[in-house]
């Protein structure tokens, strides 16, 4: 009995995208489906495979001609975060559905005005960005890599150029990452940019460098050291303080309680780098443990399996957690 599936579509440029230079993209299907796929024609077959493969199959090609469809590209990235969301833990096997949209779709950000749409890479990556949507406090934490400055960053790029906030605040501690820096010439701008360019470069990826120096030049956008928070009452903003794991517990309940009417707040960190002389002094580690009963709150936790910078990253960030 012939086990082959085959998905007919109609437009041959939609195949000729989805396929990707030197079928690339059916290689990964291949490997995320467990059995081979070609095309031939107008055609995307699955060449063998038991009932639950051939359902993902199905149910994974209809996800992204829908994803092409609402002008996502069909790199291997959202190949693999669509399969993610077709099988998390706990589903079972043959419940996929191809109709459904799942977790996915609903937490995709498209930034008015940017580069394309923003999606989640991982099942917990797209729980977080709903959460964003949902409290008005939110942290995240996990390794580098994991995304949780650049969705941050994304959600907030989209809040204030939709102008449901009218602000954006995004501030860190000046922290020396394991080494004295000493003096740095210039002035302050000059001297803090080093320690704020990560948030500029998650900015630049996903708007054009124009729309970034027009909303800060009308003070839309405001970057600065997490010591110039204090005294400060914001209201109807967006605040995200990166590199939280390195406030102490004083400067976190500073910022924490900075926030006014309208507001919500994004604290991302990883506990896991922490470059305060004492550890245990950490703002992020303890405001985790102070506040674990407040219902409002969202905690968003990732791990090596949300990592989206690098397959290598993912294998460096499991070597150290099994040290």
């Amino acid at each position: 009995m012939d086990s082959t599936v085959g998905i007919v579509l109609e437009d041959t440029n939609i195949l000729a995208d989805l396929c990707g230079a030197n079928d690339y993209n059916l290689r990964i299907m291949e490997k995320l489906v467990g059995s081979k796929v070609f095309s031939r024609g107008n055609e995307l077959f699955l060449e063998s495979g038991d009932e639950a493969s051939r359902v993902l199959f199905r149910a994974l090609v209809a996800r992204l001609v829908e994803s092409m469809g609402e002008g996502l590209a069909p790199s291997p990235e959202l190949i693999i975060a669509l399969h993610g969301d077709l099988t998390p833990e706990g589903r079972p096997s043959g419940s996929y559905g191809e109709g459904g949209r799942g977790d996915f779709f609903d937490a995709c950000v498209q930034v008015p005005g940017g580069f394309g749409k923003v999606f989640p890479r991982s099942r917990s990556q797209a729980l977080y960005l709903k959460g964003l949507s949902s409290y008005d406090l939110t942290f995240a934490v996990g390794p580098a890599g994991t995304g949780k400055t650049y969705l941050a960053v994304a959600w907030a790029l989209r809040e204030i150029l939709s102008k449901a906030k009218r602000k954006l605040i995004l501030t860190r501690p000046v922290v020396e990452a394991g080494e004295s820096l000493g003096f740095l010439p210039g002035d302050l701008v000059a001297k803090i940019s080093p320690y704020l360019r990560p948030l500029y470069d998650a900015m630049e990826s996903i708007v054009p460098f124009e729309t970034l120096r027009r909303l800060e030049e009308s003070r839309v956008i405001e970057v600065a050291p997490l010591a110039y928070m204090r005294g400060r009452s914001l209201a109807n903003c967006v605040v995200i303080l990166d590199e939280a794991q390195n406030t102490t517990k004083e400067q976190m309940k500073m910022f924490l309680t900075r926030l006014g009417e309208g507001s919500r707040a994004v604290v991302t960190g990883d506990i896991t780098q922490i470059d305060l002389p004492r550890k245990g002094e950490s703002g992020l580690v303890h405001a985790l443990q102070v506040l674990s009963g407040i219902d409002d709150i969202f905690v968003s936790r990732l791990d090596s399996r949300d990592v989206v910078r690098s397959p290598l990253v993912r294998r460096i960030i499991e070597a150290y957690e099994s040290e």
